[in-house]
């Protein structure tokens, strides 16, 4: 079953998490109720186990699914910016290079295949047919080529992509926890 609590009901309790890697602008609670009593009318119609009161996480993971891919167009086209402006060896644009040119058209690849894949997850929920694992997976899926974009992104910089003059280096920094315990991509590129 699922409840809505008031605040102030007797029992229920909240406490901010500070301290966080991730996420930073985020606010985390933790939520605690010991011996919390509600009333019948504050129940969810229709709820059933957490399935019900946790169904709000499979939106979160949704959205994030779709706000990485901003985040990894801006790591992009801050390379691609960087490496057009950037001159070296006879004066020329890194971006001349192929490796460089690799790890660029790598990235846009990535990102269009991330879109078609939300934008599929965005037509099955239009029907009604989208499951809690796609959207896992969208999340899984997208979340790593954003984290493979940033760390990219940080390395066309060069010494530039650890300054804070530069967006897409605090993007990689911000996700870098997220990776070690959730995403555990296992991509060996570059």
């Amino acid at each position: 079953m699922g409840f809505l609590v008031e605040t102030g009901t007797p029992g229920y309790s909240t406490s901010d998490i500070h301290g966080k890697w991730s996420m930073r602008a985020s606010v985390t609670s933790s939520l605690a109720f010991a011996d919390c009593r509600v009333k019948e009318s504050d129940r969810l119609p229709g709820a059933r186990g957490l399935k019900s009161p946790l169904s709000c996480l499979t939106q979160a993971r949704y959205g994030i699914g779709w706000g990485v891919i901003g985040a990894a167009m801006d790591c992009y086209e801050t390379a691609r910016s960087y490496s057009v402006m950037r001159k070296q060896f006879d004066d020329r644009p890194i971006a001349s290079h192929q490796l460089v040119q690799e790890k660029l058209a790598w990235m846009i690849t990535e990102i269009t295949k991330a879109q078609l894949l939300a934008m599929q997850a965005g037509r099955l929920k239009d029907r009604h047919k989208l499951e809690p694992a796609q959207v896992s997976m969208l999340k899984r899926n997208n979340v790593a080529i954003a984290l493979d974009c940033a760390r990219l992104s940080r390395d066309l910089l060069g010494a530039n992509g650890i300054t804070d003059d530069i967006p897409s280096c605090d993007t990689s920094v911000t996700w870098k926890p997220s990776r070690r315990m959730k995403v555990r991509t296992t991509s060996t590129r570059w």
